[in-house]
């Protein structure tokens, strides 16, 4: 199954019901009187955590969900039925944010919570709610009130003990293989991980979550790379262990680009506890391992653990300190960490430049790129494609006495075709030259 963190639906609740007109009128019976009967309530949005999903994939090819309007009233006093509840499904871990993803409007962090999300609106009255003593026959009825409806946001956010980052290559899914039952995919090209993985890690009689989600890269929460969202699955973890690959050139330089990375995103990620892991160490000599142990530790300010994923080299030493920080969180914070609102930049459209080409940029106002053109819309093909239409070669001129001939033309008011109308079909050069 596809995974997805995120999605944007409509949701609305029932309207309410209208009221009924009617009077008694029976044989046999003196007096009547009205009997309409009140509109029943819309029903409700409900949305549940169910244990069993990872993915809100259900919600990317639907997106509008409303819930049934309530039933019209009747005569004989008879009330009318109230409208069926819709339910959304999710996985543990959920947040409902508002369009702009700026408010947390409700976190769903354990198995079969149920919030009703947005209420149905309240039948309307019959006329017999309208009797006075004065006003014996009433023909007044109410409508019912309209219910809610509301674009949001369904963004997903695993619940984990520790979260593994790193540049890609950095030996994150083999750590995970190394230390779990799960089996990632693990290959020697960027980007071999697509998206978070979790696996349940066994430290001698403890166990605890831990996440692996995609590599950053720099730039990514400018929306480089696969981006920074999947930061969101490890903004729950109570402690993050930032593996390094030791065979790159500059370690230093690789622990910056992500301790930049996280604080350009926010979320609480860059104050949170971190155990820095200098890995591939199967790799490395004794003098290569101490030199860059040395300058990370310089740059870090804290100590750097030395561990292979592949051999297992130092891999227990790294669970256990993992272990005690994450049971030293648990004792002061015994319930799921709150995560905050992080919005997410998507990648621009197919076709169109990345931000640092300098054509387009991220409006936070709008949630959307602007500026920029597809590669088609260059001047030089507009140019290219007129002096084709027009019977020229490229390379030839007008002469001058054809110029003059046609400036003639046009002082003695002569129109060209298709501008009788006013319409400019080719001046902008897109109507009849492809996008």
């Amino acid at each position: 199954m596809k995974f997805l963190d995120q999605a944007k639906v409509f949701l609305k609740s029932g309207d309410g019901g209208p009221g009924a007109v009617a009077f008694r009128r029976e044989k046999f019976i003196e007096f009547g009187g009205p009997d309409g009967g009140d509109g029943g309530r819309g029903g409700d949005v409900i949305i549940e955590a169910a244990d069993g999903l990872n993915t809100l994939i259900d919600y990317r090819y639907k997106q509008h969900f409303k819930a049934q309007r309530g039933h019209h009233g009747m005569g004989s006093n008879r009330n009318g039925a109230r409208g069926e509840d819709v339910v959304l499904r999710v996985p543990v871990g959920t947040q409902i944010l508002d369009e702009n993803q700026e408010t947390v409007l409700c976190d769903l962090t354990e198995a079969g919570q149920r919030r009703v999300f947005l209420r149905g609106g309240d039948g309307g009255h019959g006329n017999a709610h309208f009797k006075t003593p004065t006003n014996r026959a009433p023909r007044k009825f109410h409508p019912g009130w309209p219910g809610q409806e509301q674009w949001v946001w369904l963004r997903l956010k695993l619940i984990a003990d520790a979260g593994l980052l790193g540049l890609p290559n950095a030996g994150k899914s083999t750590f995970l293989a190394a230390t779990t039952a799960a089996k990632p995919k693990i290959a020697d090209y960027p980007f071999t991980t697509l998206a978070p993985n979790l696996g349940v890690v066994r430290a001698g009689d403890e166990e605890f979550v831990i996440a692996d989600i995609p590599g950053l890269i720099e730039g990514a929460h400018e929306g480089h790379g696969l981006g920074d969202r999947f930061l969101g699955h490890v903004e729950r973890s109570r402690i993050l262990l930032h593996l390094i690959d030791g065979t790159a050139d500059d370690v230093v330089a690789s622990y910056r680009t992500i301790r930049n990375e996280l604080e350009a995103y926010g979320g609480n990620l860059a104050v949170k506890p971190e155990v820095i892991g200098l890995n591939k160490s199967d790799a490395l000599l004794d003098e290569e391992i101490e030199e860059k142990k040395k300058a990370l530790e310089e740059a870090s300010g804290a100590e750097v653990m030395v561990l292979s994923g592949a051999t297992g080299d130092g891999v227990k030493q790294v669970l256990y300190r993992l272990l005690t920080v994450i049971k030293e969180s648990k004792a002061e914070e015994p319930e799921v960490i709150h995560a905050p609102a992080t919005r997410s930049i998507p990648r621009p459209p197919v076709g169109q430049k990345l931000p640092d080409d300098g054509e387009m940029q991220w409006d936070d106002e709008t949630g959307e790129w602007v500026g920029g053109e597809d590669d088609d819309l260059e001047d030089e093909d507009f140019e290219e494609d007129d002096l084709q239409e027009g019977g020229l070669e490229e390379g030839e001129e007008l002469d001058g006495e054809e110029l003059n001939a046609d400036s003639d033309e046009a002082l003695d008011g002569e129109e060209p075709e298709g501008e009788e109308d006013g319409s400019d079909d080719d001046t902008d050069g897109t109507s009849r030259h492809g996008a």
